[in-house]
């Protein structure tokens, strides 16, 4: 924390002075947008109220369960929110989403030895019967070694995935893992298990199983599935090396809603030029059900929130458009972010770029962006105002954030601002969500980030895209 103190500290004080890289002469951005950005930034690092935006989230709404009445609730938060703020042309846009309740979860270990294991259901799970399920467990290191077994060696047993998930500053381990939590219980249906347990996609060492939504294929009989933290994981591995047969009783009572209604909310900064092109920057208002979604995705939206309040105070409006979108319905499937490029599909071809913030509180650690290459002299001029913050070059190419994958798809250009991840999955989809940890310092500079990122992309002399639509 000190040492994060210390780099904000060095940060202000070369926005103060000015920094030979931010020179006009060598700078493609009109130098009135140059300073309005550190301006913004300075703004954001003196206390951007982003931290008071997620507390009120967390504490009047709480979780915030995709089509459920506290959805509804956060959307009316959210739109509240935004007419303090001054914002124009307010919108709710509703979609319909498959509803889905958790219920009783319980596992135990029943032979040889007696264990009582803390598992939470995967989204989107089928219930067992009232009774439960007690059955023999088949341990897999991986979902590749679950799929190579044979066809029908898992009758009337509880298949057990067992992949631990790698900790990187970037999360690039959740991507290696993931696939286990989607994949897994069509797998495990089509070898003839009875149910799946699989170690919580997650970094830490507490007993707080992590969720997230699962898939199930039409073709085959759907199958009980559920996470065991990873001191439970490390438990039944433990009792499994006894070498003796292991059963586990399963008890999960979570059932479908049948389709429900969710929205996202949207609201704008209209351009004082050029308002029919827009810079979007946004979050996803649901979260899972189990902490209150502080970091995934309260965080964001404190982002989203307090960069429109800065953004709001500036002398003059941006030069394009910017709007703010808080989407539903993310966990569950992106169901917002697509029925966001459905409903605004005509107009998509001047999103100048979308960016998104949805991987904790910060503090922004890289930038990229995908663009077109006439504009990539500017995005590398936002990169040198962004680097006092403390911001290298990302790697790889940009997605912009899960909810902007969807108008991606279809040419929208990127701008990827990175935040550290190095604890967010010690807390992803877990009870331990929580207001404590997010850090106000740490999502200052966030905001500080994505603020004068979208101010810069709004000033920008030169369109960004539109890009090629990725092939489908």
């Amino acid at each position: 924390m000190k040492r994060f103190g210390l780099l904000l500290a060095a940060g202000v004080a070369l926005l103060a002075l000015g920094s030979p890289a931010m020179a006009a002469d060598a700078n493609p951005l009109p130098p009135a947008a140059v300073k309005a950005a550190t301006d913004i930034q300075a703004k954001a690092l003196a206390g951007s109220g982003a931290f008071g935006f997620v507390e009120s989230l967390t504490v009047r709404v709480g979780p915030r369960l995709a089509g459920s009445p506290a959805a509804k609730a956060s959307h009316e938060w959210a739109e509240a929110r935004f007419k303090e703020l001054g914002l124009s042309n307010i919108k709710v846009e509703p979609f319909t989403v498959d509803g889905w309740e958790r219920g009783v979860e319980s596992a135990t270990i029943t032979t040889p030895v007696a264990h009582h294991l803390h598992v939470s259901a995967l989204g989107h799970s089928v219930t067992t019967p009232p009774e439960g399920i007690t059955a023999p467990v088949v341990r897999f290191d991986t979902l590749e070694d679950l799929e190579a077994a044979p066809d029908g060696s898992l009758k009337g047993k509880i298949a057990f995935v067992d992949k631990k998930m790698t900790r990187l500053q970037d999360g690039g381990g959740y991507g290696e893992a993931v696939g286990v939590r989607g994949k897994g219980p069509e797998a495990a249906a089509r070898k003839g298990a009875v149910a799946l347990l699989i170690r919580s996609i997650g970094t830490d060492s507490h007993r707080f199983p992590h969720t997230g939504i699962t898939r199930y294929a039409d073709d085959v009989t759907a199958i009980p599935a559920g996470a065991l933290s990873n001191p439970d994981a490390d438990q039944l591995n433990r009792v499994l090396g006894l070498g003796q047969p292991v059963n586990v009783k399963l008890v999960l009572s979570s059932q479908a809603m049948g389709p429900l209604s969710d929205a996202n909310v949207m609201a704008e900064i209209k351009g004082r030029e050029l308002p029919e092109e827009i810079v979007v920057i946004g979050a996803h208002l649901d979260s899972w059900d189990l902490g209150t979604g502080a970091l995934d995705d309260g965080a964001g939206v404190g982002i989203v929130l307090a960069t429109a309040k800065i953004l709001k105070s500036m002398p003059q409006a941006p030069r394009r458009t910017i709007r703010f979108v808080l989407f539903g319905a993310e966990e569950v499937g992106l169901v917002g972010a697509v029925a966001y490029a459905k409903q605004h599909a005509a107009e998509l071809p001047k999103h100048q770029v979308g960016t998104e913030a949805d991987f904790g509180a910060g503090p922004v650690i890289t930038f990229n962006a995908a663009v077109r290459p006439e504009a990539k002299p500017v995005i590398d001029a936002i990169g040198r105002i962004l680097s006092p913050l403390g911001i290298v070059p990302g790697r790889g190419p940009s997605g912009g954030g899960p909810d902007i994958g969807p108008m991606a798809a279809e040419g929208v250009p990127t701008g990827g601002l990175g935040l550290d991840g190095t604890d967010y999955f010690d807390y992803h989809h877990t009870a331990d969500d929580t207001l404590d940890k997010v850090d106000p310092k740490k999502l200052d500079q966030a905001v500080a980030a994505f603020a004068s990122f979208v101010w810069m992309a709004s000033e920008s002399p030169v369109a960004f895209g539109p890009l090629e639509k990725k092939a489908k």
